[in-house]
């Protein structure tokens, strides 16, 4: 009868450590799936689109901090993107 006991406590720490495991994991993931959400959600706003006036337009990359100006004259088309020195970044 005391050899049946200690098989019961055995199986019965060994199904306490499968469900702590299976527990565990399942908390790990979860952590893991709701970090990359996090770090997927400031790429959505990475980029910004400014207009200073009616005649420049400016995309600034809020990661990098590079921009492109793009200059429309009045009543004339479209010209060619330049991409400019970032005003924010310096060489120290």
């Amino acid at each position: 009868m005391n050899g049946m006991k200690s098989k019961l406590s055995v199986t019965g720490g060994l199904v306490f450590l499968g469900i702590s495991i299976l527990f565990s994991s399942c908390s790990i993931t979860t952590a893991i799936s709701e970090l990359k959400n996090d770090q997927d959600a400031p790429n959505s706003s990475r980029f910004e689109m400014i207009t200073p006036n009616e005649s420049n337009i400016i995309i600034f990359d809020t990661v990098t901090g590079e921009y492109w100006r793009k200059f429309i004259e009045p009543n004339e088309g479209p010209t060619n993107w330049e991409m400019q020195e970032s005003p924010v970044s310096g060489s120290n």
